[in-house]
C-alpha cells in the first residue's frame, strides 16, 4: 500500500484543521449556508434526506486495517454502528451530526485518510480493480499509475471547479473488473510489441439519465506522458463543457454532440503540452518518480512461492479435508480467486447477506474483516466494485481458518457474482436526490433467493438496483438493471436487461434496455423470477444468463415479466372483492 509520506500527513492534518474552522464559523453563523457549502462538499459532507452524509476516500479500493478499525471506532462513536460501501470503492457514513464532524475529520487523519474530491465538481476518486498487484491475468499493476494521478488530481487548481464531477478508472488486466468503459475516462494499461508500457485511452463514458460507452480516443499513450494527455482532455472539457444546464454538463455529452472536433481539440492540446515540455513545463513522469512511488507496491514481506506437494493439506484442492462445514466447497468455487503467487490466493468478503443493505458493513464487521486481514492478509484489504470487500493476500493452506473466521463474521456468503451479490444505492431511504427505494427491493430480492441451490444452478448474473436516473447502483450496466422512477406521486421501478459493465461474462461493456412499462414495488421480484424462470427453461446446455439474453432477444423475458404484472393485478383485484 501507499504509505504516506511527511508531507502528505501534515497536508491532511492542515486540511483537517481547515475544515474545523470553517464549521465553527459556520454553527456560530459567520459563515452562511451558501458559502460553507463548496466548503463542506470539498471535504466530502454532503446533506441528504434526514441527515449529514460524510463520503469518506479510499483511493482505488486501498484499506489498511488500522484505517478499517478507525472506521469502526467512527461508526461507533460518531454514526449508528455501521457504514455503507460504494461502486467507487468509498465508503460513506450517514447519521454523523454536522456538529461533530471536524472530530472526525481529525480521526481520519490521524490514519492518513480524509474526505477530499469526494464530491463537487473536480476529478474525483481514482478507482481500479480490487485485485490490482494481485491478478492472474494481470499484464501491469496499475496501482503506482493510480497513486500518481491521485497525487497529479488532487486539489489540482485548473480542475477544482469543473463543468460537472469528473470520474478516471484504471485497468491494468486482460479482464477489466474496473468497468472502464462507463467512465469519464477509461484508462487501460497494456504494452506494445516492443514490451513498452503505455495506456489506452477511452473518453466520455458515463451513465445517468444519457448512459454512453466512452470511446477511444488513443490506442497507446506512452506512460511518462500520460498526465500531459488527461491534462489535454480535462482542459478541453473544462473550456467548452456546458456550465448552463448539468444534465448536459458531463464530458459525454460533449464528446457526443462534437465528435472528431473534441478528439482533434484534445490531440492539439497535447502537442502544445508537449512542446512546451522541452522546456520542463509540462508533467512528465519521470523514471525516479514513478520508481518512488511503486516502491510502495512491492509485495509484502513473507509472500513468496510456496511449493506445496500435489496433494498435500496446503493445497487449496484439498484443504476442504479440514472442515466440513455446509457451504465450504462452494465458498472455494465463488469467493476464492486466482493468484499471481503460487500457493496464494485472493478471498472475497461478501458483504451481501439477509438482514443487511447491499454494502452496508457493521462497526464489529469492520473490526473482524481488519483481524483477519491481519491474521491472514499481510494487514491489508481492498473495497471492490461490486460493493464488497476482498483479502489480496491468503496463504492456500490458510482458506479454512479464513472461512471459518469469515462465517463467524457474517462474510462467508458463497455468492460472489450470483443474483444474490447484487449492487445497490442506499436510495431513497437516505438520498433526497433518489425517486424510489432500493434497500426494500433488494431485500425482497435476497429473502427470495435464498436457496444456494437455486442460485447457484442460475450462475452468473449482475443484478444492479438503482434509486434514481443518477444510477449511483449502476443499473445500466447490470445484466438485469432495477431503477426507481416518480411514477404520479408513486415508487415504481423499471426493469432492464443485456447490460454489461465490460467484464469477461460480456465483454463489450452495453447499457440495457428498458422491458416495459414500470413496475409497482410489489411486483418488481416476482417479475424478475419470472424473467430467470425464462432462461431456466430456454437456455442452452452451460448458457449463462447474459449470453441467453443476447441469443433470445428481450421478447420473451418481456412478454414474461409482464404476465406476471397481469397475474399479480387481477389476484389483487380477486382478494379486494372477497373482501367486500
Amino acid at each position: 500500500m501507499y504509505r504516506y509520506t511527511d508531507f502528505d500527513r501534515r497536508f491532511v492534518k492542515a486540511r483537517a484543521a481547515q475544515f474545523r474552522d470553517q464549521l465553527e464559523r459556520h454553527l456560530a453563523g459567520t459563515l452562511g449556508d451558501e458559502e460553507f457549502r463548496p466548503l463542506r462538499l470539498q471535504n466530502g459532507w454532503y446533506v441528504q434526506r434526514h441527515a449529514p452524509m460524510l463520503r469518506v476516500a479510499v483511493p482505488y479500493g486501498a484499506l489498511s486495517s488500522a484505517q478499517l478499525r478507525q472506521l469502526a471506532r467512527i461508526a461507533d462513536d460518531f454514526d449508528r454502528g455501521y457504514g455503507h460501501f460504494t461502486t467507487r470503492q468509498n465508503l460513506q457514513f450517514n447519521w454523523i451530526p454536522l456538529p461533530r464532524a471536524a472530530d472526525v475529520m481529525d480521526l481520519l487523519a490521524e490514519v492518513d485518510m480524509h474526505g477530499i474530491q469526494t464530491s463537487g465538481n473536480c476529478i474525483r476518486n481514482i478507482t481500479s480493480d480490487a485485485l490490482a498487484g494481485v491478478a492472474a491475468d494481470e499484464v501491469v499493476d496499475p496501482r503506482p499509475y493510480c497513486e500518481i494521478l491521485r497525487q497529479w488530481s488532487t486539489l489540482h487548481p485548473e480542475f477544482a471547479f469543473l463543468p460537472r464531477k469528473f470520474k478516471i478508472a484504471v485497468s491494468g488486466a486482460r479482464e477489466d473488473r474496473a468497468a472502464i468503459a462507463w467512465h469519464d475516462i477509461g484508462l487501460e494499461l497494456h504494452r506494445d510489441e516492443a514490451g513498452d508500457v503505455g495506456f489506452r485511452v477511452l473518453v466520455g463514458g458515463g451513465m445517468g439519465r444519457t448512459p454512453i460507452i466512452a470511446s477511444e480516443i488513443n490506442a497507446f499513450v506512452p506512460w511518462q506522458q500520460i498526465l500531459m494527455y488527461l491534462e489535454a482532455i480535462v482542459r478541453v472539457y473544462n473550456r467548452f463543457g456546458r456550465r448552463d444546464n448539468a444534465y448536459k454538463a458531463r464530458i459525454k455529452i460533449l464528446v457526443k454532440a462534437e465528435g472528431q472536433r473534441f478528439l482533434d481539440a484534445v490531440n492539439a492540446e497535447f502537442e502544445a503540452i508537449l512542446k512546451r515540455d522541452v522546456e520542463g513545463d509540462a508533467q512528465l513522469i519521470t523514471q525516479a518518480e514513478f520508481d518512488r512511488v511503486a516502491a510502495n507496491f512491492t509485495r509484502p514481506a513473507g509472500v513468496v512461492a510456496v511449493e506445496e506437494p500435489a496433494g498435500s493439506a496446503r493445497s487449496a484442492d484439498a484443504s476442504a479435508s479440514f472442515t466440513s462445514a455446509p457451504g465450504y466447497a462452494r465458498w472455494l468455487q465463488r469467493n476464492v480467486h486466482p493468484h499471481q503467487v503460487p500457493g496464494w490466493r485472493a478471498v472475497t468478503l461478501s458483504v451481501k447477506r439477509a438482514g443487511q443493505a447491499p454494502g452496508d458493513v457493521t462497526s464489529a464487521q469492520m473490526r473482524a474483516a481488519a483481524d483477519m486481514a491481519e491474521r491472514f492478509s499481510c494487514s491489508e484489504l481492498r473495497v471492490t466494485h461490486d460493493q464488497n470487500l476482498l483479502l489480496p493476500y491468503v496463504r492456500e493452506g490458510d482458506l479454512p481458518a479464513v472461512f471459518e473466521a469469515a462465517r463467524a463474521a457474517g462474510y462467508a456468503t458463497p455468492n460472489i457474482g450470483l443474483v444474490s451479490d447484487m449492487i445497490a444505492c442506499p436510495g431513497g431511504d437516505f438520498c433526497a436526490l433518489a425517486n424510489a427505494r432500493s434497500i426494500p427491493i433488494a431485500a425482497e430480492l435476497t429473502e427470495r433467493f435464498d436457496d444456494l441451490d437455486a442460485v447457484f444452478d442460475l450462475g452468473d448474473i449482475d443484478l444492479h438496483i438503482s434509486g434514481c436516473i443518477n444510477s449511483c447502483g449502476h443499473h445500466h450496466s447490470g445484466h438485469i438493471g432495477v431503477l426507481g422512477v416518480d411514477k404520479d406521486g408513486s415508487e415504481c421501478y423499471q426493469i432492464t436487461l443485456g447490460g454489461s459493465d465490460g467484464s469477461s461474462l460480456a465483454p463489450q461493456a452495453t447499457p440495457g434496455k428498458v422491458i416495459g412499462p414500470s413496475f409497482a414495488a410489489d411486483e418488481v421480484v416476482d417479475a424478475i423470477e419470472s424473467i430467470l424462470e425464462v432462461y431456466r427453461g430456454q437456455r442452452a446446455a452451460n448458457e449463462r444468463f447474459i449470453d441467453t439474453v443476447h441469443r433470445l432477444g428481450l421478447d420473451p423475458f418481456k412478454a414474461a415479466a409482464n404476465a406476471r404484472r397481469r397475474s399479480t393485478a387481477r389476484t389483487g383485484h380477486d382478494q379486494q372483492e372477497a373482501a367486500a
